[in-house]
């Protein structure tokens, strides 16, 4: 939403807009795009009378336990008869109509792979538009209008609390990539099987002359092909797909049809990124773009703010502690993430994997029996485990005295502290502000000294 609202002030409008809690690096870019931000969903912005308003999915017709609505403002907009619309719809109707979409879907790794193709059409001189999910240190915006194609991150989740489809059914995308596809947001999603029926409802509005990029390495991906397909496919990632990899994610040649057109050197670690990478060259040539090309702008990605961000470090009598952000929140995000972060260290190097589980799957507790398993590459791990309905310890307690929990993020950071050693590497992993533990650890821990 906030993406939505830079394009929309781009393209000459007026934006203000309102959500509760609002953190960096999202809440620092709309007031540089002097984009006015309103605290909570008081009914009195009423007043504003926009020409309409763009209703977010956190938006429900839910009521608080006092019987009152949680967002009196939504309630106010439909007694009024104001013009409302959802974000996805907006966008189709005045951003990417006409435009070639190249839509970038699946469970991990899109905002990412999102960010690597706009900036591989960027450096080959095509002015893309973009909507990220995120800062792409490239750019330094999350999104812009542009004068070429269209890259779009492209969302399962649902539209808004009167569409439920999934938002990327609105983008009509002329190139779609299908990523990778596992289950998850369980507060909307019974199983597996219903969400490839959205991403099969996604595949049949890309056109016959569109190219739908599939990871190949992906069982639930070929059951949604095989629901049928009316496109061009071009796979990766598998030995027998069209794009494949030789060599380390760092440093690794591009292969097509089994030929090599090129070789990626860059600063990203991590199979998840080799294979995001072959999926941003395979799209990248469906718009003119040759791999060699594509490779040499990789080389100069910079990821995407929240990506494995080092945030600070610590220095020490006997050494440094480095303090890293990144935006995993799913139990196999958090390992590739931390499997990553272990390619590039020492073996004597530890990595301290702190996390929250913030996301409304985690919350309801459907994926905990995971945790120990995404944990895995981690020396010790700290759970902040305030609000959930579960027993997080008991989650836990497989990794024994490998892992701690604390209901405050004040506790955990004493936790951290406590233990933390010269040479460490504190790994912090959520999908919102985390209480600003990144800050509070850097604190903490230059004060220990």
């Amino acid at each position: 939403m906030g993406g939505l609202a830079a394009l929309a002030r781009e393209a000459g409008h007026k934006v203000t807009g309102c959500d509760a809690g609002v953190y960096p690096p999202m809440s620092d870019q709309l007031r540089a795009l002097d984009i006015e931000l309103i605290e909570g969903f008081d009914a009195d912005q009423l007043a504003l009378a926009p020409d309409v308003w763009v209703i977010g999915n956190v938006v429900s017709r839910a009521r608080g336990a006092d019987g009152m609505p949680k967002f009196p403002l939504m309630e106010a907009i439909l007694d009024s008869g104001q013009p409302y619309t959802s974000g996805p719809q907006w966008l189709a109707e005045n951003v990417l109509q006409g435009r070639h979409v190249l839509a970038v879907a699946g469970t991990h790794g899109k905002t990412t792979t999102t960010a690597m193709l706009a900036w591989v059409l960027e450096c080959a001189g095509q002015q893309p538009g973009f909507l990220v999910g995120g800062v792409p240190l490239n750019f330094g915006v999350s999104a812009r209008v542009g004068g070429g194609p269209f890259v779009i991150e492209a969302d399962e989740y649902d539209t808004a609390f009167f569409d439920k489809r999934s938002k990327f059914v609105h983008y009509r995308p002329r190139t779609a990539i299908l990523n990778n596809l596992e289950f998850d947001h369980a507060d909307i999603f019974d199983d597996l099987p219903a969400i490839e029926r959205q991403f099969h409802h996604l595949v049949r509005t890309v056109p016959p002359s569109g190219r739908v990029v599939v990871n190949g390495l992906e069982e639930s991906l070929a059951r949604v092909l095989h629901a049928g397909c009316w496109s061009e496919v071009a796979s990766f990632g598998a030995a027998v797909s069209d794009f494949t990899a030789e060599g380390e994610p760092h440093d690794f040649a591009v292969l097509q049809s089994g030929q090599r057109v090129a070789r990626v050197q860059w600063g990203l670690s991590g199979v998840h990124n080799q294979l995001n990478a072959l999926a941003a060259i395979a799209a990248a040539a469906h718009v003119g773009v040759a791999p060699a090309q594509a490779a040499q702008a990789l080389a100069a990605f910079e990821n995407v703010k929240r990506r494995m961000e080092v945030r600070g470090v610590a220095r020490l009598p006997g050494g440094s502690i480095t303090v890293y952000d990144d935006f995993a929140h799913h139990p196999t995000a958090m390992r590739t993430t931390l499997d990553g972060l272990r390619r590039q260290l020492k073996r004597s190097e530890r990595i301290l994997a702190i996390f929250e589980p913030r996301s409304n799957t985690m919350k309801l507790g459907s994926m905990k029996a995971q945790l120990p398993w995404s944990l895995a590459s981690a020396d010790l791990s700290f759970c902040h485990s305030g609000g959930l309905g579960w027993d997080a310890r008991a989650a836990l307690a497989p990794l024994g005295a490998r892992a701690q929990v604390a209901d405050s993020v004040d506790e955990l950071v004493a936790q951290v502290v406590a233990v933390a050693q010269p040479g460490d590497h504190l790994l912090c992993m959520s999908n919102g502000g985390f209480g600003g533990v990144h800050a509070k650890l850097l604190d903490a821990l230059q004060k220990a000294v």
